[in-house]
């Protein structure tokens, strides 16, 4: 059986192991205030190019999603996002749990847009009942998708003159943005990333870590006493060197972005395979993640073999379905997908 369920399936790179081995019988501080962390700050400053920015490890997305948004909203306060946002679909009320409203914009193939932003924030302040709605103070979005694809640099311009104009943080989440960036489709660098954000993260998890996402906090009214908000919501690691040994790996010698490439190209040799094949896709992710449509009947045979993430149905007789490649996926493995179908 070859799994394609997500990109988080394997443990991590052998070059992450490989350091935590070395690393293991040292004695450090705990709680991140380390000297690895303190390592992994500056790299990730340097590769971003903020070097006033602050920089905190968590262990995984949920729980980054639901501190940043917390610690920035007021009480009364909710945050927008797409219908298939990962904190309005996948994380189950983490948001809400901390007592916040997900505000839900319908987007088109996962993304939202500008004109949708100030819809949503011009009617709330327009409306004679205002103060009875709960109120957007913030605008999330995912970088890729839910459904891998991708905004431009214009496009994320375009909305952080919205949040600016209303002042209002935007908050990108980067759970799969090593596999954004290294699509041929993007025209952005990390450092745009950086530039555009009030705040965003570094995926881990998904690119190739054991653990972890890197939050990176530009708004300075953002920044105060963050670590309080991380450890009142679980997320301060004992062992924070186990967080930053993992990024300041990822970090070397170009590393995250080289394993992301590489996902990204096993996912178009089998888009396009797919495609050859006649098969239809739900949306045109130009990333790590691939949603064909299959036959009831083909979804059963492959899932034989293989294991995949039912996504939608389409109809009575077809079903849309996700493959997602990762750093440790390879040619024999997608090679075997394609003759199967």
């Amino acid at each position: 059986m070859i799994l394609f369920y997500s990109d988080y399936l394997e443990g991590c790179h052998p070059e992450i192991l490989k350091r935590l081995q070395q690393t293991n019988l040292d004695q450090t501080p705990g709680y991140g205030v380390d000297d690895y962390c303190n390592q992994a700050r500056a790299i990730i400053k340097e590769v971003c190019g903020t070097p006033d920015a602050d920089i905190h490890f968590l262990v995984g997305g949920t729980q980054t999603n639901a501190t940043v948004i917390s610690s920035a909203l007021k009480p009364y306060q909710g945050v927008l996002c797409a219908t298939t946002g990962h904190i309005n679909a996948h994380e189950t009320g983490a948001v809400e749990h901390t007592g916040h409203k997900v505000l839900a914009l319908e987007g088109k193939d996962g993304k939202i847009n500008a004109s949708q932003v100030e819809d949503a924030l011009s009617a709330q302040h327009n409306d004679p009942s205002y103060e009875h709605i709960v109120q957007p103070g913030m605008l999330y979005i995912s970088y890729p998708t839910e459904l891998g694809t991708i905004y431009s640099k214009q496009e994320l311009i375009d909305i952080k003159k919205v949040c600016a104009k209303w002042d209002i943080p935007l908050f990108i989440d980067g759970a799969r943005l090593g596999y954004g960036l290294t699509s041929s489709k993007c025209d952005l660098t990390i450092k745009d990333i950086a530039a555009i954000a009030d705040v965003f993260y570094i995926g881990g998890t998904k690119q190739g870590a054991l653990f972890g996402e890197a939050v990176v906090i530009n708004k300075e009214s953002l920044k105060k006493d963050f670590r309080y908000n991380i450890k009142q919501n679980g997320g301060m690691l004992a062992k924070g060197r186990l967080l930053g040994i993992q990024f300041a790996t990822l970090f070397t010698d170009n590393l995250y972005f080289e394993i992301a490439r590489n996902a990204n190209r096993l996912a178009d040799k089998l888009r396009n395979a797919l495609k050859s094949k006649g098969y239809r896709m739900l949306a045109e992710s130009p990333t790590n993640q691939v949603f064909p449509i299959l036959s009831d009947e083909k979804a059963e045979e492959l899932a034989a073999s293989f294991g995949f993430e039912e996504w939608g149905r389409i109809d009575n007789s077809h079903t849309a379905v996700r493959f997602c490649t990762s750093w440790a996926t390879t040619d024999e493995q997608i090679d075997s997908l394609i003759a199967a179908l």
